[in-house]
């Protein structure tokens, strides 16, 4: 598999993903916003890496002397500094892909958190571990007989949206939003320019300029 780039984590504390959903926009890329349902176990945390798709389905049984775990941890061991696993559920509420053992395997490489549209457990620890996860609920049970990997770096639909291995995920308090990975390069600029004359249209709001003027001058709101 060839891996794209990783991004730059400092850009983690410049973007945000409201601009980015503008830019993304702009370029023609106007359903890459992820179900709202979808939400931060901390909000104060950032999510952004490179995605890692993994796919799971519903069982109802465990193969004698199956590994039910076989993909998921081949996945995670496989994790370089900035991923970030997408565990696509299908929206099962049966299957809680993540815990704290996985953010701790994947805090030791370097990933940038993990996108999931299933069940996390053990919140609390992970929310002292400051890991970046984005769920649509908790639950205590484990996947292990409810839900198993079929397959990894596959395309995947999660919260609405198409995501495939190197799409960069990009999550805060607003929500979820994925960047095709031809499109990276360009959104980021864009993003950050964009930031920039947001920044000097902030500025000069404050001073009291009107709202019409400011927008005349630098096309943003």
């Amino acid at each position: 598999m060839t891996r794209a780039a990783s991004i730059p984590v400092e850009l983690r504390d410049k973007l945000h993903s409201a601009v980015l959903s503008d830019i993304l926009d702009a370029m023609g890329y106007r359903d890459q916003v992820l179900d709202p349902a979808i939400r931060p176990l901390d909000e104060t945390l950032v999510l952004m890496g490179r995605a890692r798709t993994g796919l799971y389905m519903e069982v109802f049984h465990i193969e004698p002397g199956e590994n039910p775990y076989e993909l998921e941890m081949a996945l995670i061991d496989d994790l370089r500094p900035g991923d970030v696993p997408v565990l696509c559920c299908a929206g099962s509420r049966r299957i809680t892909p993540w815990g704290e053992l996985l953010s701790t395997a994947a805090t030791a490489r370097g990933a940038g958190g993990c996108l999931t549209d299933g069940m996390v457990r053990d919140s609390r620890v992970i929310r002292e571990m400051k890991f970046p996860i984005f769920h649509v609920g908790r639950k205590p049970t484990d996947a292990q007989g409810r839900g198993k990997v079929v397959a990894i770096d596959v395309p995947v639909v999660c919260g609405g949206v198409r995501i495939a291995t190197g799409d960069l995920v990009f999550g805060d308090a607003d929500g979820v939003i994925v960047v095709p990975a031809e499109a990276v390069d360009e959104a980021v600029t864009r993003s950050l320019a964009k930031i920039d004359l947001e920044t000097t249209a902030r500025e000069e709001l404050r001073a009291g300029a009107l709202l019409r003027d400011v927008f005349k001058r630098h096309n943003v709101l």
